[in-house]
């Protein structure tokens, strides 16, 4: 049974991987894309309202726009598999800072997701993208 289970890693990495990018597009669009969409003047509004909140966190601005690119676009490349263990590198960092300065407030209940999510990318970071990935046709891992 274990030699069955460990042919069946590639299909764990991509289900992982896909989780992952989809929970990072998921909560990264509404600190990307605007209300409405893009138009006229408010074409970054999304994101810098994301980067006043991380500021009044008391970080600096600038870790508001990279977690929201982090987040969207870094979201998308995971679920490419592309560039991964950089992506998931980012992930994890964003998602320490999220435990740290806003769920850790909440208990453990308030922490669960996040949790996960840090672990999810921990595992892609170590582990890599798996067989089923645009970083593995690329020659990038």
């Amino acid at each position: 049974m274990s030699k069955w289970l460990s042919g069946m890693q590639p299909l764990g990495a991509l289900v992982m991987r896909l989780v992952l990018g989809l929970a990072m597009v998921s909560h990264g669009w509404d600190k990307v894309i605007p209300p409405g969409g893009f138009h006229g003047h408010n074409t970054f509004a999304a994101i810098d309202h994301h980067s006043r909140y991380v500021a009044g966190l008391g970080l600096p601005y600038w870790m508001g726009v990279l977690s929201a690119l982090t987040e969207f676009v870094g979201g998308f490349a995971l679920l490419a598999g592309l560039l991964t263990r950089i992506v998931a590198f980012l992930v994890a960092a964003n998602m320490l800072v999220a435990l740290l300065f806003v769920n850790i407030h909440h208990g453990y209940a308030g922490s669960e997701y996040g949790l996960a999510l840090f672990a999810l990318a921990l595992m892609l970071l170590f582990y890599g993208p798996g067989q089923m990935a645009l970083d593995r046709r690329l020659g990038l891992t």
